[in-house]
């Protein structure tokens, strides 16, 4: 009984038991057990330290033995037996890591386009030759080039010395049809493969349709291998595939060039064949194994072949009105024909577009929450501009057809002329042809005559007018009757379009000229003076050169008394003060009063690319101005006649007390002054281009160079863009001075306007009339 029980107790521990046993005889098992040598130096059991510190096989000089837990081993083999020996520590020096250089500098592209991968969509090729250089490839340039932003290059054999104005031409100098093929190819894949997605192939006696070919490539991928064109078989080539006819002209995708690039010189040496486009066709299915395909991603390429004669307005045929390409076109009267006639289809199909959009939204907003209210007038143009103050409502300015009753200089009434004329012509016309469309043909309305106008420009949608006509309307029966009718009239924004611009720098020198004459003596000294606290203290990349005007008499007694001697002290007391400044002067002697004559020595004693800023001696230069100067002036494109602010006589402007030193730029204080030009900054070849195109006038008219300024010389003359804005960084102190009688008649007349509205506002001279006739009546 009791054996059962304890039976009972001990047969759930039975298995840790065996489990427990068994492992400790498979430990047991696995250790090999070696006898360790006694230490010499001792006897007995007692020297017997290593041997319970560590069980070691002496063989080879290897440690082979297993350890106990608790020991610690004293020593390795490559020393020996170290079991009674203390720890020699091993010193491991210290080497210095190399010197890494400074870090390499980043370059980074300078467009984000370019780091990012982004390339344009098409470039153009046009075969042509020396025989249509002139003709037919002047007309495929004005009808494509425009429309590709100068994404076009004109490629032919041999060429005439005398390029087309306004066409890239690159000459491969051999009139082998194959071989031009070959290094049109090849010029496209060294120059423009990494900037565009596709490379549209065409002959120069092919139309093509610049926007329908734009949409084509817009809607394709441009990841894929595509040749697209006008398929057409090999003849009497066993070839597997077609090529793209070369009168139709054809697409080639980038990533189709990139697999070609490898074999294009094989391609020339291997394949022989008559006609460009069939050799370009082989070598493309031979290497890449594609074929000219017509149709892509559900996208066609619409070609049409023309025949002679044919009458385009006459021609009804649906892949005429569709084709993407015509050929083969004879002569440039009857491209530009066919450029007229697809241009009007798609200008057409716009209007069209338009309607059906505007229809569309009157149709949405009759279930939107604020019903037809919602669609605001005219359908498609953003709302009118809501003010959120009284300091934002938009003032609408009062006109007729000969008067303008908001004028610029704050008069009451102008005269309406230029440009604000035209548009108020054009603005009736367009509303009595639009009350025609619309009442036509149960009335004829005729003979407009502006009763009132109303305009204002809206920046969120353009110019509104507002117009009180008075017609004559004739109905069909031949009755007349004159009426009044008021209209509503929006010319809205265009498309926005970034002009581009040359890159221009703002490390550009200044070569600063300031022409002198005696009476302007004292101001010249507070103009060095300003200057060097402005300009030269600070470091400016400015160079400052003196024009001393000399009059005869004057001239005679510089040897005595040089009546620009105090300015030359001054000017060399500077250049003291700053040894790295030097201002240079040139003395001139002139008896006429123009100053293009002053102007063309200084010219000819700087190189062309010299950057000029003419100004007076009462201007207060800055290097905010400077830099506006270095900015807004651009070789070969652009002018820059500054706009500065005149201050007001400061007895007018603060008859109250005492004139502030730097008064803000506020109307109480002075004003832009208009008629002033004194100021400019051009660069020294367009100055010297704009007096050559001037010199067949001044040879039949001399005295054109005294009654023209440097602002009408490059006007009239250099064909740049004069740029003239107001420029808040200079300003110029208010001063009595006086208009030179022997100017220009216009000339002398804006120095009187300029010298007139310098002295005060219009109210602070009627407060000053009106003050001293109260003071005169008492």
């Amino acid at each position: 009984m009791r054996l059962s029980m304890l039976i009972a107790l001990l047969r759930p521990m039975g298995p840790v038991i065996v489990g427990i046993s068994l492992g400790f005889t498979l430990s047991l098992l696995s250790v090999t057990w070696v006898d360790e040598p006694c230490d010499g130096d001792g006897g007995g059991g007692g020297a017997l330290g290593a041997t319970e510190g560590m069980l070691m096989m002496a063989q080879a000089g290897s440690l082979k033995g297993a350890r106990k837990p608790n020991s610690i081993s004293t020593g390795t083999a490559e020393h020996g037996d170290a079991g009674g020996d203390d720890f020699q520590p091993r010193i491991v020096p210290y080497n210095k890591p190399a010197q890494q250089g400074p870090p390499k500098k980043v370059f980074r592209a300078k467009y984000a386009s370019t780091e990012l991968g982004i390339r344009e969509r098409l470039f153009v090729a046009v075969m042509t030759s020396k025989n249509t250089l002139n003709t037919l490839a002047v007309a495929a340039n004005r009808t494509l080039n425009h429309h590709l932003e100068g994404r076009l290059i004109f490629f032919t054999g041999t060429r005439n010395r005398k390029v087309p104005h306004g066409m890239f031409v690159v000459a491969h100098g051999d009139e082998r049809p194959v071989l031009n093929m070959f290094q049109t190819v090849h010029y496209l894949l060294e120059h423009h493969v990494t900037e565009y997605d596709w490379f549209y192939l065409v002959q120069d006696d092919t139309y093509t349709q610049p926007d329908r070919l734009k949409m084509l490539v817009d809607h394709l991928s441009m990841g894929h291998q595509v040749y697209m064109g006008r398929p057409e078989e090999f003849i009497g080539v066993e070839a597997k595939g077609r090529y793209c006819h070369a009168e139709s002209g054809f697409l080639l995708s980038r990533a189709l060039l990139l697999k070609l690039q490898p074999f294009l010189e094989q391609c020339r040496m291997d394949i022989v064949s008559v006609r460009p486009d069939e050799w370009l066709g082989r070598c493309i299915i031979d290497h890449a194994g594609i074929s000219c395909v017509e149709e892509h991603e559900g996208l066609h390429y619409n070609y049409f072949e023309m025949e002679k004669n044919v009458d385009l307005n006459g021609e009804e045929s649906l892949d005429f009105k569709n084709a993407l390409s015509v050929h083969p076109v004879s002569s440039s009267e009857q491209m530009y024909h066919l450029h007229r006639y697809f241009t009007e289809r798609e200008l057409q199909k716009t209007y069209e577009e338009i309607k059906k959009l505007q229809a569309e939204i009157k149709n949405i907003s009759h279930v939107a929450v604020d019903g037809n209210r919602s669609s605001v007038w005219p359908v498609g143009i953003p709302p009118p501009f809501q003010p959120k103050s009284r300091f934002e409502v938009l003032r609408w300015d009062y006109f007729t057809e000969e008067q303008l009753f908001s004028c610029a200089d704050d008069s009451p009434k102008c005269q309406l002329n230029g440009a604000d004329r035209e548009d108020v012509a054009d603005v009736i016309q367009v509303a009595v042809a639009e009350l025609n469309k619309k009442y036509s043909p149960v009335l004829q309305l005729s003979a407009p005559r502006l009763v009132n106008g109303y305009r204002r420009f809206d920046p969120t949608r353009g110019m509104e007018y507002t117009l009180d006509l008075q017609l004559q309307a004739m109905t069909e029966s031949g009755h007349g009757q004159a009426i009044e009718h008021r209209v509503h009239l929006v010319r809205p924004l265009s498309q926005v379009e970034i002009i581009p611009m040359p890159y221009v720098t703002e490390a550009t020198r200044v070569h600063v000229v300031l022409p002198l004459t005696s009476p302007n003596r004292p101001v010249a000294l507070r103009f060095l003076d300003r200057c060097a606290s402005n300009l030269f203290e600070l470091g400016e990349n400015a160079v400052l050169t003196f024009l001393f005007l000399y009059e005869p008499a004057e001239a005679q007694k510089v040897g005595t008394t040089d009546i620009f001697a105090e300015v030359k002290a001054k000017v060399a007391a500077v250049e003291r003060r700053y040894p790295n400044v030097k201002i240079p002067w040139i003395s001139v002697k002139t008896e006429n009063p123009g100053f293009l004559r002053v102007l063309d020595i200084v010219s000819r004693k700087h190189p062309v690319d010299t950057l000029f800023l003419l100004t007076t001696a009462d201007t207060v230069l800055n290097s905010e101005f400077l830099n506006r100067c270095r900015m807004n002036a651009i070789s070969g494109w652009q002018v820059f006649f500054p706009v500065h602010f005149q201050d007001f006589d400061p007895h007018v402007a603060f008859p109250d007390g005492p004139p502030q030193a730097a008064p803000d730029l506020v109307r109480e204080a002075g004003h832009f002054d208009r008629y002033a030009f004194e100021e400019a900054c051009f660069y020294n070849a367009d100055y010297m281009a704009a007096r050559t195109r001037m010199t067949a006038d001044t040879q039949e008219n001399e005295e054109l160079l005294e009654n023209l300024d440097v602002y009408d010389v490059f006007v009239q003359y250099s064909g740049l863009h004069v740029f003239r804005a107001v420029e808040p960084a200079l300003r110029q102190a208010y001063r009595n001075r006086t208009c030179d009688p022997q100017l220009s008649e216009d000339m002398f007349h804006r120095c009187l306007q300029s010298l007139h509205e310098g002295i005060g506002s219009r109210s602070q001279l009627a407060m000053l009339m009106f003050e001293q006739e109260q003071g005169n009546s008492t």
